[in-house]
């Protein structure tokens, strides 16, 4: 933004608009005298914002009760950030489901839906399920499409910043898709996508684990393991949207992938097949020794991709999420691990979210971009460069 003089009133109301807008949606129904004290503004500059904000439709006076009014006589006019001003849309497309989570402009959640999709289901056809997800849930809480403001998709791949999939090996058809442009034909909103992992980082520093921690790394645990970081509170997805891709270490001469070394036969299991999956931990709980030593031999490959990521980042915390977060005593093999590899071990936990992460990142991607319009002062976590 440069150096801020007076020489630039249209800003300088700008970043009056957006102290005082802030300060009023944090403030529950504030008076003309509380703003003023808040923002540190004079009360002319409030009035003239709250002016500006009312035309907006973004703020309304509140009507006190009566007896408020039998009490004080009549009452200071008091105001409230108009939360229904606009939505927001959160989702997640997945290998095996389709989920979004609807709120206002503050955050809060209204309204939530899922389906079930096959995980080899052709783009079209997992785009489709998407617009009947949506469609169903703007239906259900009697919200317009038109009054979206910004929608955010949490996606498994490589995702470039226009929302283009470079590379992803979960879903059929998904490399090279141009999944930003596809989904923007059925909103007239902006359409931000992410990738899945680094959108339940997002999840899980705005409302989960890692509420109090601004250098973390969150692990969507499976047999194509994918990991998001924040560093200094920002969201970090390298230069080409690739950070993070520990599902890959394989590559570097290790030739037995996850899928593989969970497999009990000389065939691998496929990344894909969550049923296959779960019997192997089934086995394993009840006792078959070659279901545990593969159960073993899998926790050992997600603590050393873990440990890698973790040497290179130094986080606070890691936050463990995905179907691998439900593994029976993953999290003291993890810590044993860690302390064993790192410098400096960090805390190790659980997701809070678990199911809800990828949907309530991809929530926070529209919340943050509608922030950034509304109070763009200063960047917000997931700002793209």
């Amino acid at each position: 933004m440069g150096r801020l003089t007076g020489g630039d009133p249209s800003l300088l109301r700008r970043i009056n608009s957006a102290v005082v807008l802030h300060a009023l949606r944090g403030a529950g129904s504030p008076t003309l005298t509380d703003l003023t004290r808040i923002t540190g503004l004079s009360r002319p500059t409030v009035e003239g914002v709250m002016e500006g904000l009312f035309e907006a439709g973004l703020v309304v006076e509140s009507v006190p009760d009566g007896g408020e009014t039998r009490r004080q006589g009549r009452p200071a006019r008091r105001f409230r950030f108009r939360a229904e001003a606009g939505h927001l849309l959160g989702i997640e497309i997945g290998p095996h489901r389709i989920s979004a989570l609807l709120s206002g402009l503050d955050g809060r959640i209204i309204g939530a839906g899922s389906r079930e999709v096959s995980e080899t289901a052709c783009a079209d056809d997992r785009l489709d399920k998407v617009r009947t997800v949506v469609a169903d849930v703007l239906r259900r809480t009697g919200v317009a499409r038109s009054s979206l403001r910004a929608v955010g998709v949490g996606s498994p791949g490589i995702v470039e910043a226009d929302g283009t999939v470079r590379l992803a090996t979960a879903l059929p058809d998904w490399t090279g898709l141009a999944l930003g442009e596809r989904l923007r034909r059925s909103f007239r909103c902006p359409v931000l996508v992410e990738n899945d992992a680094n959108a339940a980082a997002v999840a899980e520093h705005w409302k989960g684990a890692a509420t109090e921690s601004d250098d973390i790394v969150f692990v969507l645990a499976g047999l194509s393991p994918g990991a998001g970081s924040l560093i200094g509170g920002r969201l970090h997805r390298g230069f080409g949207g690739a950070a993070g891709e520990i599902g890959a270490l394989h590559l570097l001469g290790r030739e037995a992938t996850p899928e593989k070394l969970l497999s009990m036969t000389d065939t691998p299991l496929d990344p894909l097949d969550e049923p296959a999956v779960a019997a192997v931990f089934a086995e394993a709980r009840l006792g078959d020794v070659r279901a545990q030593a593969a159960v073993e031999r899998f926790v050992q490959r997600l603590v050393h991709d873990v440990a890698a990521l973790v040497l290179a980042l130094d986080p606070e915390l890691v936050v463990i999420g995905g179907w691998a977060a439900g593994l029976d005593g993953v999290l003291d093999p993890l810590r044993r691990e860690l302390a064993r590899y790192c410098l400096r071990p960090p805390r190790v936990t659980l997701s809070l979210l678990g199911e809800a992460a990828v949907a309530t990142g991809a929530l926070r991607l529209a919340l943050d971009h509608v922030e950034e319009q509304l109070f763009a002062v200063e960047g917000t976590v997931t700002a793209r460069r």
